[in-house]
């Protein structure tokens, strides 16, 4: 049975837990922590993800994001792929690294935001990696260097996390470590992490499934947040399956979606295989790229046989910012 999409949306917060498989260490030195964080700010830099939180232990990471521009799943695959390619070449091995799938926790920001960022970088600590609260700064691979101001990472967002202490920043910076300190007591919180349960088994159907059953939504793992944040969930996975049974019930062929874009686009159909660099020709087949491996569920390789170009070229199309006419084709 294929395994159905993650919970996930624009702007969503998730906390990320990704493991070696069979506890392997999937970072054995510096050199691997840099390629992996390198990855990360690559990706936030791209605005494909916002981090807030973040911590790199030997068998394990943490992280606590929020969807960017594309979908968790798509930023994620480029992460982790590349990393373990770069993994096995450096250390001559092959074959799997991480444990199954990363474990992904959708969240509601003000409930959940700073409590998860306490969580994760307290990871050393608890670890007994540091020794104390003040040693833990001096750990490399955390965030938590980068909110006390004793590290400069310009690609993870240090203000979001500190404007929920005070709005001024030696303030909000003092503040936040108290509240750290306050989280040293508490230990492990299986409540924050999934307590053992594979939380990214299946996606929206499943959710729904769930509610229809009578059974309570604090049972899901997948969430993390208060009745009315989940009833929104709901009307969002509810707005997302009828938009799928609506595309499912036709899908227009390739050449009937040539035609809609030549008639909006006033061009002739064929131009749209001719290859022209025409700003319209090219935003005509950036439209239909969109439309028919976005929204229409072709293939890239489908779409680059009917335009006569690359299936990369195809991809980069597709993916890029969405035009508003790929609504007015689809509708």
């Amino acid at each position: 049975m294929p395994r159905q999409p993650r919970l996930d949306t624009f702007g969503a917060l998730h906390h990320i837990i990704g493991r070696g498989i069979e506890r392997t260490k999937i970072f054995r030195n510096e050199e691997d922590r840099i390629d992996f964080i390198n990855r990360l700010a690559a990706l936030c830099r791209e605005k494909a993800l916002v981090v807030y939180a973040w911590a790199l232990m030997s068998n394990h990471y943490h992280l606590l994001v929020r969807t960017g521009k594309q979908p968790l799943s798509r930023s994620m695959r480029r992460l982790l792929t590349g990393y373990v390619v770069n993994f096995n070449r450096r250390h001559k091995r092959y074959g799997h690294l991480f444990q199954n799938r990363y474990k992904s926790i959708i969240c509601e920001d003000d409930l959940y935001l700073v409590k998860l960022t306490r969580y994760i970088h307290l990871n050393p600590l608890r670890a007994g990696i540091v020794g104390s609260l003040k040693e833990l700064p001096k750990y490399k691979w955390t965030g938590h260097r980068g909110i006390m101001g004793k590290a400069r990472n310009d690609w993870q967002d240090v203000d979001t996390v500190l404007a929920y202490f005070s709005s001024r920043r030696k303030e909000a910076i003092v503040r936040y470590e108290s509240f750290i300190g306050e989280g040293i007591a508490a230990g492990r919180r299986p409540e924050l992490t999934g307590g053992g349960l594979v939380r990214s088994a299946g996606g929206w159907a499943q959710v729904k499934s769930l509610r229809r059953k009578g059974r309570p939504i604090a049972s899901d793992e997948r969430i993390l947040g208060s009745g009315e944040f989940i009833e929104r969930l709901f009307a969002e996975a509810e707005q997302r399956e009828r938009e799928t049974l609506r595309l499912a019930k036709r899908v227009p062929d390739l050449k009937e979606f040539a035609e809609r874009i030549a008639k909006l686009q006033k061009i002739e159909r064929d131009e749209l295989l001719m290859g022209s660099r025409k700003r319209e020709l090219v935003k005509a087949r950036k439209i239909f790229c969109q439309a028919v491996v976005k929204r229409g569920k072709y293939s890239g390789a489908n779409a680059a046989r009917f335009l006569g170009i690359s299936t990369s070229a195809v991809n980069r199309l597709a993916n890029a910012d969405e035009l508003p006419e790929v609504n007015k084709i689809i509708s």
